[in-house]
């Protein structure tokens, strides 16, 4: 077997996805920022709810001699400057959560120039929190009551998970709470960071409609930045080294504990050829205010630095990663089903992209020269990577899309392959001095919208019944309530509620046996025991009918929730369908209008064009004028070519005709000597009976008929014709020239023996008369004479 060259390692057969014709262009939406002064210049106006338009400031203007025109530039939509953040997270973020919770992955990343307010629109600020802190708000505003508890659901390292049972769940929480090296999971009930603890408000929450109430969820989050083309893990505790020497003055190395600089970390693709980042820390949060934690923590060690432009600069791409699982519940709805392949794992990444910039603007030197570098490569290979995606699907080439020349692109190929949908936010800063970083930005927006992304299929459903977890708590509650009623324990498991039950029993009589002959002791014993069996078999009995009434309510409940879910969900299937009218209308009038744009572009040319159309238009007709002189030579060549083919068919027809009635005559004819042989047999037949029962000896027999020629049938046939045919027939041609009869009656022959009656008469015998019926024959072809029908005189 030969092994592949060095450099040439075979590539792994790619799964065969679902063909999916269904496709929806990335989402593009514009966001611009306030100016910074109520004096600078704005080279940027607002004409619509999706349109903008781009002039080049005045200083441009007169030293490129008046060169740059007016552009207008079109969006999903674009939020001016007075546009509030919890607005923009209603347009853009909060569908990307509801797909999140119904199993659909999502891409949400924020581009734009340095200082544009992309960290801003991403993060927010205190009072006006951005698109990540209200996205994990309404997930948990939404899962909230459906949650599993902690290290039910476990990272199996290869960008899955794994479900343990509710004991390994236990036994690891306690070994985690033990080990007070390790540090503990943000809790919930800790006081959370001012920095962020207001930046929602309780009027904003909001919560996603049609959470599946039969599954469980659990929330993991991750947190990784790329700088300089290399990936790290902000979420990793840098362990200390203690064995590692620090070098003081003189040359004399002392030993403290210092922090080792964080590992770059690799990016790996797993069994469904999904690309994840190996080795990174994934966090789980039970509450909103965890999650913050879990982000606030890592956002201190983003690498940002402070340059002539933007005095916080972020110097790296960040993502951060919400991950949701979700499994079912058993048919009772009390525990999580124990099959991995059940597992749904749905992940939303918010992406905040370093801003491109020129140094000779920066004046960055040294590291901030390195990094703006490694950012604006970066960039570009995206620009590359959307342009031949473009290409690849306006002209149906299939060039290859250069995924892995950035850590950042080849981190999200999947969304752009049909793995989810990808939403796009342009934050523009209005000012002039930015008039030529943002006219690229613009450009490549415009670009971007172009490009289509597979729509997401959606997940299989489970085959249990609907509505488990509400039974299950609906009968505890009942339960409950039963018990209470009753004045017994409302709950089983309560050893002190187990004990005033025991005490409500008929005490046992104290007793002693010292002597074996005592009847006193044991009857009184065998009495209370006899009365507590009695107690208890009532209570079972009360149970038992107790059950059987709840069951019944329980049934009755149930059919009314099918009643009532029926009905919801037929509602929900016409509020779908009205929400995709809607959208689809939406999605015809933004067409519309960029049509009618491009359209009024190119009224210029069209002008210009209509003397060549003119032209056109003359050869045009001419050649139009030719075609329909051969047209209507053709159709007379094709109505000759018919008038042929029809005298053709007539005579085939006519031919055919005359061949059929030939055969007819000849099968006539020949059923007419069948029928005359079998008329000569009966003939015989007939004397042969008169003979013997007349006595006449055979030798004075009639000699035998000659048989008619056919030259005697023909000329029969041709009087017959002549004169009106006294037989009840039709004449008709026979094969030879001549004529023949068609018969349509019944010939019967009746013969009774004189002799049998007269021996009869005679003897006074029970034997009646002989009868002797020789043939009853239909001649449904031909017959050369009449029935005959002859008896015996007495």
């Amino acid at each position: 077997m030969q092994r592949p060259g060095k450099g040439k390692t075979p590539r792994r057969p790619l799964p065969k996805k679902a063909t999916n014709t269904d496709k929806d262009p990335v989402g593009v939406y514009c966001r611009i920022r306030p100016l910074g002064a109520e004096d600078e210049e704005c080279c940027i106006e607002v004409i619509s709810s999706s349109t903008i338009q781009l002039h080049a400031p005045d200083g441009l203007k007169a030293n490129r001699n008046g060169e740059y025109k007016e552009t207008q530039y079109s969006f999903k939509k674009v939020f001016g400057i007075n546009t509030t953040q919890m607005e923009l997270f209603e347009d853009v973020a909060k569908p990307l959560v509801e797909d999140l919770i119904h199993c659909k992955n999502g891409l949400l990343f924020t581009y734009g120039v340095t200082g544009s307010g992309k960290t801003f629109t991403m993060t927010g600020s205190p009072g006006e929190g951005g698109l990540l802190p209200r996205s994990l708000d309404m997930l948990f505003n939404s899962i909230g009551p459906f949650q599993a508890k902690r290290f039910v659901f476990k990272p199996d390292d290869k960008n899955g998970l794994e479900i343990q049972s509710q004991v390994d769940a236990l036994l690891e929480r306690q070994k985690r709470d033990s080990q007070q090296s390790v540090p503990k999971t943000p809790s919930a009930r800790q006081r959370a960071d001012p920095e962020f603890a207001d930046m929602i408000s309780s009027d904003q929450a909001c919560k996603c409609e049609g959470v599946d109430e039969d599954c469980c969820y659990t929330v993991f989050v991750s947190y990784v930045e790329i700088y300089n083309n290399y990936i790290y893990d902000l979420l990793e505790d840098a362990p200390f080294d203690p064995i590692r020497p620090k070098w003081l003055g003189g040359g004399t190395p002392v030993r403290t504990n210092e922090f080792v600089p964080p590992q770059s970390k690799i990016l790996r693709e797993d069994q469904n050829h999904n690309m994840y980042v190996a080795g990174c820390t994934e966090v789980e949060v039970k509450s909103t205010e965890e999650a913050f934690e879990v982000f606030w923590k890592g956002q201190k060690k983003r690498r940002i630095a402070n340059t002539e432009l933007n005095r916080e600069s972020s110097r790296s791409h960040s993502v951060f990663t919400v991950k949701l699982a979700q499994a079912p519940l058993d048919a009772d709805g009390d525990h999580i089903l124990q099959d991995k392949n059940q597992v749904n794992v749905s992940q939303l990444c918010l992406v905040d992209l370093a801003g491109s910039e020129r140094t000779s603007r920066t004046r960055a030197e040294g590291n901030r020269l390195r990094e703006a570098g490694n950012i604006n490569q970066s960039l570009m290979t995206l620009r590359t990577c959307i342009e031949v995606l473009r290409e690849n699907q306006m002209c149906g080439t299939n060039r290859m899309v250069p995924y892995r020349d950035s850590k950042i692109t080849h981190l999200f190929k999947n969304y752009f392959d049909g793995e989810g949908k990808v939403r796009m936010i342009v934050c523009v800063n209005p000012k002039a001095d930015d008039y030529e970083e943002t006219m690229l930005v613009m450009r490549f927006a415009e670009m971007t919208q172009e490009v289509e992304v597979a729509r997401p299929v959606d997940r299989p459903i489970y085959g249990l019944a609907p509505g488990r977890r509400h039974r299950n708590q609906a009968f505890k509650e009942e339960l409950s309530r039963r018990l209470e009623e009753r004045g017994g324990p409302s709950n089983a498991d309560d050893p002190v509620l187990l004990n005033q039950l025991m005490e409500s029993l008929p005490t046992l009589p104290p007793c002693e046996l010292v002597d074996p002959a005592d009847d006193q002791t044991l009857p009184r014993l065998i009495e209370v025991l006899e009365r507590r069996q009695r107690i208890r078999q009532m209570m079972t009995q009360e149970f038992t009918k107790t059950a059987n009434t709840l069951r019944s309510v329980l049934q009755q409940f149930d059919s009314q929730l099918s009643a009532k879910e029926t009905f919801l969900h037929d509602q929900r299937s016409k509020l779908g369908e009205k929400d995709k009218l809607i959208a689809n209308q939406r999605t015809e009038i933004e067409r519309l209008e960029k049509k009618s744009k491009t359209l009024e572009y190119k009224v210029d040319i069209l002008q210009r064009t209509t003397d060549m159309y003119e032209q056109d238009k003359r050869s045009l007709r001419q050649e139009l004028e030719t075609r329909e002189q051969r047209l209507q030579r053709e159709l007379s060549e094709r109505r000759r070519m018919e008038q042929r083919m029809q005298g053709m068919v007539t005579d085939t027809k006519l031919k055919w005709e005359k061949e059929c009635e030939r055969r007819v005559n000849a099968k006539q004819l020949e059923m007419q000597n069948k029928l005359w042989v079998k008329d000569e047999k009966l003939k015989q037949l007939k004397a042969i009976v008169t003979e013997s029962s007349s006595g006449v000896c055979p030798t004075d027999r009639p000699e035998k008929p000659e048989r008619p020629s056919r030259e005697r049938d023909r000329n029969v046939a041709q009087k017959r014709s002549a004169s009106p045919s006294p037989l009840p027939g039709n004449v008709f041609k026979t094969r030879g020239g001549g004529q023949a009869v068609q018969f349509t009656d019944i010939e019967t022959l009746k013969q009774q023996c004189p002799t049998a009656s007269g021996r009869k008469r005679r003897s006074g015998s029970a034997e009646g008369p002989v009868h002797i019926e020789d043939v009853e024959n239909r001649a449904p072809v031909a017959s050369t004479s009449s029935s005959y029908q002859k008896r015996r005189k007495p």
